[in-house]
């Protein structure tokens, strides 16, 4: 298959592509007489796992032992070594993520606590008086508290 189907079927872009293959995670495509790249299924292949490791957050470069664990002849791209200490490195990151994200919420849940016992502090019967700018009949300005 040509460059823009390839692109079309991993629903990605020709430029996309060549920047992997400059990158070295695509293997260059095949030169028909005709000077035009030649994909095949193995060319989608290895774009599918780019794609699914980069929608788990993988950066390009995470991926390059999953494409070469392919391209070593692999049935899967998460077999081989270096592809496990990858996943070992990404879910040490992604539980470090999930540590801080509770740490966080904890803070926000004590504050809003806080903020809401002050406010019911402050307000033993309703709504604390506000200052708002009213106009009289004649259209002038005057403060009136509103309770």
């Amino acid at each position: 298959m040509r460059i823009g189907e390839l692109a079309e079927r991993a629903g990605t872009t020709t430029r996309t592509l060549r920047y992997y293959e400059s990158l070295g995670l695509l293997p260059p495509a095949d030169r028909a007489g005709n000077g035009y790249r030649s994909y095949d299924e193995e060319h989608l292949r290895l774009l599918e796992q780019i794609r699914v490791l980069q929608d788990f957050g993988f950066g390009l470069e995470e991926t390059r032992p999953f494409v070469e664990c392919l391209r070593a002849g692999h049935p899967a791209g998460d077999t081989c070594a270096a592809s496990l200490e990858v996943y070992r490195r990404k879910l040490a990151e992604l539980d470090a993520c999930v540590d801080r994200l509770q740490e966080v919420r904890a803070q926000v849940a004590a504050q809003l606590a806080r903020a809401e016992l002050e406010a019911a502090a402050a307000v033993p019967g309703g709504p604390a008086p506000q200052c708002e700018l009213a106009t009289t009949t004649e259209g002038k300005p005057t403060h009136e508290h509103v309770h």
